[in-house]
């Protein structure tokens, strides 16, 4: 149902499928963008933490729809600082399925809050 695309002629990566294929679906989800929030609306202190946070409450929003992260399809991350794509990626492996969705990861000046620092969007499919 879910296959990675990963021509061989464009850079292979670990982090991220070129491509993602879905076939017979039946349900897909879009996942607003996830921040360093927990339930009682308390910001994370540091890029590392509201990492993990976004994905938890990726996972959670994914679960509560009977999905799991190796439904993910497609994942956008959004970060403020470029410092931090290497805390993200530290805080962060192992936690998307292999092979990983299709994924792109921007820089931009700010989120919805001054305090956070990251944010993760998924489309996901079964």
């Amino acid at each position: 149902m879910i296959q990675a695309v990963n021509p061989s002629t464009v850079p292979a990566s670990p982090f991220y499928s070129q491509g993602t294929e879905v076939r017979g679906a039946e349900r897909m989800l879009f996942v607003s963008g996830q921040v360093g929030v927990d339930a009682e609306g308390a910001v994370k202190e540091g890029v590392e933490e509201q990492s993990r946070q976004a994905v938890a409450n990726l996972g959670a929003v994914l679960a509560e729809a009977g999905m799991g992260v190796e439904d993910l399809v497609k994942v956008t991350i959004y970060l403020t600082d470029p410092a931090d794509v290497g805390p993200f990626m530290a805080a962060t492996g192992g936690t998307l399925p292999s092979p990983p969705p299709a994924t792109t990861l921007l820089l931009v000046h700010q989120l919805a809050s001054p305090e956070l620092r990251v944010e993760i969007e998924g489309v996901a499919a079964r």
